[in-house]
């Protein structure tokens, strides 16, 4: 077998067909009659021939990829969100390149330099936070961003997140409208703005109703940090509700009040989540919690992205999207 390489000149020749012909049946969004591209693609299959994606792209100036920037990966919220990124986008014939950081500013200075070397079209940062001096280096460079599941006070910067502060306030209504009056907070990590936001709404939901935070520990969005939280929130005094900043960490708190305090939920301690992760609806949870609306979250990010990638000129979009408060087992059934 020849490891010589097929060209776009041998595929045209055989086709019958112009070489430039050949390139628009292989370029996203170009127009080719319908018959022109079924004897290409299939002259194309029996030669074993692909186009140089990067080659093409470096005449065009467009690569037609997406850097996704992601901080972490335990929560299966991001897994989740990530596979659908890519999916939207490879719909509209981007392809996902995904790099990641960590949740601190100072990793992710290396991470942006590195992704603006694979000359992206546009980036999505997920739950990575960003400095001012690293959006004016995006910005400078000419690559659109859009934040997903994060959002920060930069005028000139797009994001789509949950609205968290809502969310924060319906937790704190039903928490309340059960009864309870000793409520804790797990917080997590706090440089983040959905944490800043969750605890926002949250503190503000019970002040509305005359009432203060009982407890409060961080536990980072680290499950190992909030099983510490919880041991040290429970030790002495306990809260009779407790809301946990996402699913990740609840599902380390329930399991340390159950197998290692020894509380039952809900009947002495109820419990809610934030994100509505898969693993939140399994019966050995069955965790009371506010739906992060994924999908059209998803959806919008790349709307925006992708028209700021055709129209520079499109306003920079900070949308907040409602999502539902989900009830089930670890949290008391309301009242009447």
């Amino acid at each position: 077998m020849s490891n010589t390489k097929i060209t776009s000149a041998e595929v045209a020749k055989l086709a019958g067909v112009s070489q430039s012909a050949v390139s628009r049946v292989f370029t996203p969004g170009a127009s080719a009659s319908k018959s022109t591209t079924e004897r290409v693609k299939k002259v194309a299959n029996d030669l074993g021939y692909r186009p140089n994606v990067l080659a093409r792209a470096m005449v065009s100036g467009k690569s037609r990829m997406i850097g996704i920037v992601v901080a972490y990966l335990e929560n299966q919220f991001y897994p989740e969100a990530i596979e659908k990124l890519s999916n939207v986008l490879q719909s509209k014939g981007y392809h996902a390149l995904i790099f990641m950081a960590g949740k601190n500013m100072q990793s992710i200075d290396g991470v942006i330099e590195e992704i603006l070397d694979y000359q992206v079209d546009g980036i999505i940062t997920a739950s990575v936070s960003m400095s001012s001096n690293l959006t004016k280096r995006c910005t400078s460079a000419g690559i659109p961003m859009v934040l997903f599941n994060r959002s920060q006070d930069v005028s000139k910067m797009s994001s789509v997140t949950s609205d968290n502060i809502k969310g924060g306030k319906k937790i704190a209504d039903f928490l309340l409208s059960l009864g309870h009056s000793k409520i804790g907070y797990i917080a997590g990590w706090e440089g983040a703005s959905t944490q800043r936001d969750r605890e926002k709404g949250f503190i503000s939901g019970l002040s509305h109703y005359g009432t203060k935070l009982y407890k409060r520990k961080v536990g980072n969005f680290v499950m190992d940090e909030a099983k510490e939280a919880t041991r040290k929130m429970f030790y002495k005094n306990p809260p009779d509700a407790v809301f946990v900043a996402n699913d990740h960490m609840a599902f380390a708190v329930m399991d340390t009040l159950r197998f290692e305090l020894g509380f039952r939920i809900p009947e002495d301690v109820s419990v809610v989540g934030y994100d509505d992760v898969p693993a939140a609806s399994w019966p050995s949870f069955n965790l009371t919690t506010v739906q992060q609306p994924v999908d059209t979250m998803v959806q919008k990010t790349v709307d925006i992205l992708l028209k700021k990638i055709e129209h520079e000129e499109i306003k920079p979009q900070k949308i907040t999207v409602d999502g539902p408060l989900i009830i089930r087992g670890s949290t008391l059934i309301p009242k009447g």
